[in-house]
């Protein structure tokens, strides 16, 4: 009889798949299922925590503005819109408040892309700066 082999990683390769964050496309999906993936974390999806735990690490390590965590919060964790948002913010129009999280998430984006050429966990998945 033969020996079943399981595949340890699967999951996480899977994320890695999904989520390409040393892209801003990558960054911004995860934003968007941020509240889908805490749902996977409390049902014991071990690959989900490690993504969050990642996540809030590159947005600690990309030097964001207070404006722009305050965006990011309100929007991908607050649900709110960009016009209410703004608001919340004090009265910034929709069009600023999409300016700080192009801005966010292009620092987060770089953070992964430099973990990826530094070879600290994370494996690249895009083509961003491969001409570089």
């Amino acid at each position: 009889m033969g020996a079943v082999k399981r595949d340890m990683h699967i999951g996480e390769r899977r994320l890695a798949e999904r989520y390409a964050l040393d892209s801003t496309a990558g960054v911004k999906l995860l934003l968007s299922e941020y509240h889908a993936l805490i749902g996977r974390q409390y049902q014991g999806d071990y690959d989900a925590v490690v993504l969050l735990t990642d996540m809030a690490t590159a947005i600690d390590q990309a030097g964001l503005t207070d404006r722009q965590r305050q965006a990011l919060t309100l929007v991908y964790v607050d649900d709110l819109t960009q016009a209410k948002a703004g608001e919340a913010m004090g009265g910034l129009a929709k069009d600023a408040v999409n300016h700080l999280l192009d801005r966010a998430i292009e620092a987060i984006s770089e953070v992964y892309w430099y973990w990826s050429r530094h070879d600290e966990g994370y494996t690249i998945l895009s083509t961003k700066g491969e001409s570089e």
